[in-house]
């Protein structure tokens, strides 16, 4: 699948011990799927952390902007992701 503009999502995942993941992509429900092994694919890290609940997602303009706002998500503290999971209606990313 090619990726056109506003296709790409940032988003905050929730593991069955507490741990949070962040990570990007343009299909979530594919990408959902992954993370709980329904299907083939999906990162290490959540293997041995199923199930996941997606807890927080948005859109992003294009696969650079996502991956700097993850990058930038990656360098909150826990509260401060949980913070943004909660004030999300709020308060909108820049």
């Amino acid at each position: 699948m090619i990726a056109t503009e506003s296709t790409w999502v940032v988003y905050l995942l929730q593991c069955v011990d507490g741990s949070l993941y962040t990570g990007v992509t343009v299909d979530m429900q594919r990408r959902l799927a992954q993370h709980n092994g329904e299907r083939s694919g999906g990162p290490r890290y959540t293997r041995g952390r199923r199930p996941v609940q997606l807890l927080w997602s948005e859109p992003a303009a294009d696969r650079a902007t996502a991956q700097r706002r993850e990058a930038a998500i990656k360098r909150l503290s826990r509260d401060a992701k949980l913070a943004l999971c909660q004030l999300d209606a709020v308060i909108p990313a820049p």
